[in-house]
């Protein structure tokens, strides 16, 4: 690696500069004009690019081009027009170097003290759905090459990326008789280098989804700051939440309309709830309201129904000692009916595509319940990237997008599942999806009658499930167990008959799980035994 010069002045964080000249080239122009008359009014020379310049000119603030700094006009369609040495030497050029000041005065290059750059707009034409072509073309060179340059020399210059930075650079500006300090300058250059590398990460991966290129030799991955977060898991962690600029509805692109600031835990569970309630569809669209109810990333109770008050006192039913201090995901429409039972019960997070303003002024009266507004509802089929931290390492995997089409379901046992078996198999594998492996779950009517999840042996989790349902029943006052007659899904294939069994001791007449088991035989001869109906998948899903 290349030895410091020994001459350089090693960077001081209370070092102020002077900003006598800027570079300003910008695609977010909504702030524009009020900042370049403020710098313009503290005495800074303006220097622009195309539209930019003229947008300042248009204003009646005096401004150069860009072209009669570098001596070329803009050229191939603006591919080239800041690719200049009298542009990378003004930002580049140490002040206090006595080679880089001769050199500047040798060729005429004088120093700019800031840059303000917005990058051409490549996330967003990707997420807008942009041919290949647009995509390219909206991938910026001489953006990043600046703010590089700029960054890398920050002991004398400030870099702004966006319209938030300026204003700071101004406020110090007027406080400082025109100067900035080293501090904001190492702050800006840190912020600098993380915009190009997301937005590098963002075109990497465009590339990578385009090639269909599940293992790229390198993986980037690149996220802007959602929300500062008091803690993570627990209160001696530290955490951040980030959005990954992805349009995929859920938490990080919802607008909470009450309550206080989201917590590490709420988020997880909130994305966690909204992924699965996506899975019934969106009863906007005529497909039945469903409500889901997790704890610690589980599901405690789902239901569907013909409304949502149904729908969600069935899904309470299921677990309400589990639910208290919950979060709620609807598929829908949030009704007020259905805001007034919410708050009967504390509720940490709602979350909805959309809610009625009778319902969000239900929500209004509990000041601490957070109430998300998402729009929309994730694609279950999307097959999207997640990530997973390991010590040394990344594991990435596209997401669980499996569904199994009826005409998939093998019927391997000599009574079939009826209809309203089948119906709630169905939905018992949805749900069962979304619970930590090994999970049970078992439906009866449309609704969850007892849920095992994340235990080391899956006769456990039968068990676990059934035990809900015990309690279900005398917090209800019911005189028949949920469970009997109802549905079972297993994540995974039984390795024993056992945890089949225990599930038919709880009540359970059908069973749907994947096969594959080296004692599949012995576990459908058991079923036949039990007169269960069962059915096989071919396709698990493990959720560690």
């Amino acid at each position: 690696m290349p030895s410091p010069n020994p001459d350089l002045k090693p960077f001081d964080p209370d070092r102020r500069r002077p900003v006598a000249r800027a570079l300003i080239s910008v695609s977010d122009k909504s702030r524009l004009i009020d900042q370049a008359k403020a710098l313009s009014d503290l005495g800074v020379e303006l220097v622009s690019t195309g539209g930019t310049r003229r947008a300042i000119a248009d204003a009646g603030i005096a401004v150069s081009d860009v072209a009669d700094l570098t001596g070329f006009p803009e050229m191939m369609d603006g591919r080239v027009k800041t690719l200049h040495p009298m542009v990378h030497g003004g930002l580049l050029g140490e002040r206090d170097l006595s080679s880089h000041v001769d050199a500047m005065s040798a060729h005429n290059i004088r120093p700019i003290d800031l840059l303000i750059v917005n990058l051409y707009l490549f996330e967003q034409a990707v997420a807008a759905g942009g041919d290949y072509e647009t995509c390219v073309e909206n991938i910026d060179i001489g953006g990043p090459a600046m703010i590089r340059a700029g960054a890398k020399n920050h002991a004398h210059v400030a870099v702004c990326v966006d319209a938030d930075d300026v204003d700071a650079v101004i406020a110090e500006m007027r406080d400082n008789d025109g100067q900035t300090s080293g501090t904001l300058r190492q702050r800006l250059a840190h912020k600098s280098f993380a915009r190009t590398a997301h937005y590098d990460a963002a075109i990497s991966n465009y590339f990578a989804g385009v090639r269909g290129d599940m293992a790229p030799e390198y993986r980037a991955q690149g996220g802007s700051l959602r929300q500062s977060l008091r803690y993570g898991e627990n209160p001696h962690q530290t955490a951040a939440f980030y959005s990954d600029g992805s349009d995929r509805p859920g938490v990080a692109t919802a607008d909470q309309l009450q309550g206080k600031a989201l917590s590490y835990n709420n988020i997880n569970d909130t994305d966690a709830a909204y992924e699965l309630v996506a899975e019934f569809g969106d009863a906007r669209s005529g497909r039945r309201p469903a409500v889901a109810i997790i704890k610690h990333a589980n599901p405690c109770g789902v239901a569907v129904a013909d409304n949502f008050i149904s729908a969600y006192k069935n899904a309470l039913a299921c677990d309400p000692v589990s639910a208290f201090g919950g979060i709620v995901a609807l598929n829908g429409l949030l009704d007020e009916d259905t805001a007034k039972e919410i708050v009967k019960v504390f509720t940490e997070v709602v979350i909805a595509p959309d809610a009625t303003e009778a319902a969000i002024k239900v929500f209004a009266k509990k000041k601490n319940l957070r109430l998300l507004i998402a729009g929309d509802l994730p694609n279950p089929s999307d097959a999207s990237l997640t990530y997973r931290n390991v010590a040394g390492g990344i594991l990435v995997q596209d997401r669980d997008n499996g569904h199994v089409a009826d005409g998939a379901l093998k019927v391997v046992t000599k009574r079939a599942p009826n209809e309203t078996e089948m119906a709630d198999l169905k939905m018992a594998w949805r749900v069962a999806k979304h619970v930590k492996s090994n999970a049970i779950v078992y439906v009866k009517e449309g609704s969850t009658a007892g849920i095992g999840a994340g235990q080391m042996s899956r006769l456990d989790s039968a068990r676990i499930a059934a035990r809900k349902a015990e309690d279900a029943k005398e917090a209800a006052g019911w005189d028949e167990l949920r469970t009997q007659g109802c549905a079972c899904a297993s994540d995974a294939f039984f390795p024993f008959a056992d945890g089949m069994l225990a599930a038919a001791a709880a009540g359970a007449t059908a069973i749907i799980q994947p096969g594959g088991s080296i004692r599949d035989d012995e576990v459908i001869a058991a079923a036949d035994e039990a007169g269960l109906a069962m059915v096989f998948t071919g396709m698990r899903h493990f959720r560690h």
